[in-house]
């Protein structure tokens, strides 16, 4: 039987705050970010984006296509509380929602339809009471699986509703560029491009023998969106049971400096949540997907949970050694902690004890900056300089 998911995703949700708070910002280009010299964009308004300025670009390359554009610095924590807003309206309908960053989530309505109606009619409602109550626009995708939600939502931005019927998979899908699928980056869309695949349709014509052949395991990867199949349930509700950070290249990556960065990146990010749910974590594990779509995970438990981003980083990167990463191009890069506990679980000596209150001191030091300026507005020396390999996807809470 199709599941009933509901794909939801604030729009430019960072630059639809400010011009919430700021009237005067509204119907004007709006860019969140950090300073001009090294700052990124983490939010662009769609009256910026029309000059072509995106998430993640630049700032100085984003002032040079857009110089009229107002410029507000990141504020999380106004962020954070309308995000809670918002998603204590998605737990009206159902409790089976899927986190996906701030200001996105998955829902399964499968069993909430007795009560409030069809998944569009659900979504219709979610729309109106966020706008009413918080004041935001959100777009919605009604579909059987996530990929094909998700991929209604994107066709709906900004403030739309798109359903995709398990009837209407293959009008919806069939017709859209071959780049829109899921872990289709640059360099495989050009590769796919080169032999004039270029739409679903065209890729679906292949077969999966062809697809394999030329992808390796990433070939019945492609297949089976192609076909617009995914079976990856909504991971949500009862307690959280792992917290995972993880990012896509839109160019492989094979430098082990620039991969070791980014997972100290991701370990801060993890450990900020795992602070702010009161958890900590005994399991690291990190996930590689190579550039053929083949994908591979190392895990290491602990003798003692952790919420620190700097344990979390050094066995990290003893995992990401286990890889081939390096020798084979890297496309997705994540990690993750799981075997959650209470924080200041486990036993600890004295010295340990004394040096894990140092650590705890400098967190909270460090959570009330992010606090007050975002989790892009804090972070160790060695990440300010610029970094190559662009991502796509990269911080939840781009505001996108």
């Amino acid at each position: 039987m199709p599941r009933k998911i509901i794909h939801l995703d604030l729009d430019a949700f960072y630059a639809s705050v400010e011009q919430l708070d700021d009237p005067s910002l509204r119907g004007k280009p709006v860019i969140v970010g950090g300073s001009e010299g090294r700052g990124v964009v983490c939010a662009a308004s769609y009256e910026a984006r029309v000059f072509g300025v995106r998430s993640a670009m630049a700032m100085g390359r984003a002032r040079q296509l857009c110089p009229q554009a107002i410029v507000r610095s990141v504020r999380m924590a106004r962020y954070s509380e309308l995000s809670q807003r918002v998603f204590g309206i998605f737990g009206r309908f159902t409790d089976r929602v899927e986190g996906l960053s701030i200001d996105e989530a998955f829902l399964d309505v499968g069993g909430s339809e007795r009560l409030f109606g069809s998944p569009v009619e659900i979504a219709r409602r979610i729309k109106e009471e966020i706008l009413g109550e918080v004041g935001l626009r959100i777009s919605a995708g009604v579909a059987p699986n996530k990929f094909l939600a998700k991929l209604a939502t994107e066709a709906g931005k900004p403030d739309g509703l798109v359903e995709v019927t398990p009837d209407g998979v293959e009008a919806f899908l069939l017709p859209l560029p071959v780049r829109r699928l899921w872990g289709v980056g640059e360099v495989t869309a050009q590769r796919l491009e080169g032999l004039g695949i270029r739409t679903v349709s065209d890729l679906r014509g292949l077969g999966e023998d062809r697809l394999r052949h030329l992808f390796g395991a990433g070939g019945s990867h492609l297949f089976r969106l192609a076909r617009g199949e995914d079976d990856r349930p909504v991971e949500g509700g009862g307690e959280a049971k792992s917290v995972s950070q993880e990012e896509t290249y839109e160019r492989d990556q094979w430098d082990l400096e620039v991969l070791g960065r980014d997972l100290l990146e991701q370990a801060g990010r993890v450990a900020l949540r795992l602070r702010r749910m009161g958890m900590q974590g005994r399991c690291v594990t990190v996930k590689v997907r190579y550039g053929n779509f083949e994908t591979v995970t190392r895990s290491q438990t602990l003798e003692a949970g952790t919420d620190h981003a700097r344990d979390l980083h050094r066995v990290a990167v003893e995992l990401l050694g286990r890889t081939e990463a390096g020798k084979r191009s890297v496309r997705l890069l994540g990690l993750g902690a799981s075997s959650l506990e209470a924080a200041g679980s486990g036993q600890a000596g004295l010295f340990a004890e004394e040096k894990r209150e140092r650590l705890r001191a400098l967190d909270r030091a460090v959570d009330q900056l992010a606090g007050r300026f975002g989790k892009g507005g804090v972070r160790p020396g060695s990440l300010v300089a610029s970094r190559s390999g662009e991502k796509e996807g990269g911080d939840p809470g781009t505001g996108a």
